[in-house]
């Protein structure tokens, strides 16, 4: 039987939850009202009858290639970083070699510097080098590992006993065995957090894309759907369809993946 103090605690969850469904809820039946009710009815009215237009809007408006550019990017970037960040951390972790910790700290250090300081500088750097308005442009800045997915992969690479390494050596495997057969597969759920943070934060860039990226060819989600405010006098249905589209890859990202997400939480302390 329930306590009095387990059923508020479950109404709280409840009404949280509703807080934070109700935004996504409201803009999906904005995405299904038509234009004029929109504008005419009430607010809050249930769309009469619904409408897929504002959808079909958006391939006039180039949002399908958005959508590749943009799936693209976040997938370029997603191995380069997870690829470089395991590569870092395990020798941060694992490899003794002159300055290691001096190293790491001072890499470290570099969360502490907005990213919007460093826009200018990459700016000039990829003027330099002619790739303004390219692909590389906008993923070789990111591409290269980061420090938070460094330092968090190297604590977790620490927590791994180092008699399983040794175990693995003794069988002969060598550095790069130890990483793909032994740790690696310990680390399953925090590489799943972290490839969904990559995801999420790449996929939701907007800054650097908006800055390095001029006309509509290397257009991502987020600069297209910031264009449709304009294009179409801001028509909020239309850009909450855009949106919507936008969304709804990564909810499905989350609930696919919401197991390995409380795993890593769980063996990581994560908070």
């Amino acid at each position: 039987m329930t306590s009095p103090r387990s059923g508020w605690i479950y109404l709280a969850l409840a009404a949280a939850a509703v807080i934070t469904v109700a935004p996504f809820g409201l803009g999906l039946l904005t995405s299904v009202t038509s234009a004029q009710q929109f504008a005419t009815a009430a607010p809050l009215s249930w769309p009469s009858p619904p409408t897929l237009e504002n959808y079909a809007a958006l391939s006039g408006a180039g949002f399908g290639r958005a959508a590749m550019v943009t799936a693209l990017m976040t997938a370029v970037i997603l191995v380069g970083q997870l690829s470089s960040s395991v590569l870092a951390a395990y020798a941060f972790a694992r490899l003794d070699f002159p300055g290691r910790d001096a190293l790491f700290w001072v890499y470290l250090a570099t969360l502490m510097v907005p990213a919007t300081v460093t826009v200018v500088p990459l700016y000039l750097m990829m003027g330099s080098l002619g790739l303004r308005n390219t692909f590389w442009a906008l993923v070789l800045p990111f591409v290269f590992g980061s420090p938070y997915a460094i330092f968090l992969l190297r604590e977790h690479f620490r927590s791994i006993p180092r008699d399983l390494e040794r175990a693995a050596r003794l069988d002969g495997a060598n550095t790069l065995d130890v990483l793909v057969h032994v740790i690696l597969p310990a680390s399953r759920p925090i590489l799943v957090t972290l490839a969904l943070i990559t995801v999420v934060s790449q996929w939701n860039s907007f800054m650097w894309p908006l800055v390095i990226t001029s006309g509509g060819k290397w257009r991502v989600l987020t600069v297209a759907t910031a264009g449709l405010q304009s294009q179409y006098n801001a028509q909020w249905t239309t850009v909450m369809a855009a949106t919507t589209v936008a969304i709804v890859p990564l909810l499905v990202l989350f609930v696919v993946f919401q197991r390995h997400i409380v795993r890593s939480i769980v063996v990581t302390g994560l908070k």
